[in-house]
């Protein structure tokens, strides 16, 4: 039987070197973002729902599209890349311009 721990809009993570506030962290398929600094080897929590505005390169991305992590780039980007290598954040909720520096992702 399982058994309700909470809601699931953070989890508990334990860096092992120190995490700046608005990093991106990638643990297996789970993308999270750290909303405050945590230092490296104590207990922290990432955010992995919610609305962010993340970083990405110059491509246009419209309302309504869904957005994955490429952690080389550390970008928001459309493609799933090779073998899935880069992680689902979740789908757009505005559309972002080439020209624009960051991209605003509703994360599952």
């Amino acid at each position: 039987m399982a058994k309700f721990v909470h809601e699931g809009r953070s989890i508990d993570y334990v860096p092992t070197a120190d995490v700046n506030a608005g990093d991106v962290v990638v643990l297996g398929e789970i993308v999270g973002v750290a909303t405050r600094s945590i230092p490296a080897n104590r207990l922290g929590a990432l955010q992995v729902e919610g609305v962010f505005d993340f970083p990405k390169g110059s491509e246009a991305i419209g309302i309504g599209v869904v957005c994955y992590w490429n952690a080389t780039g550390n970008v928001a980007t459309t493609a799933a890349g090779e073998g899935g290598v880069n992680k689902k954040i979740g789908v757009s909720v505005a559309a972002a311009a080439t020209e624009d520096s960051t991209v605003r992702i509703k994360m599952k």
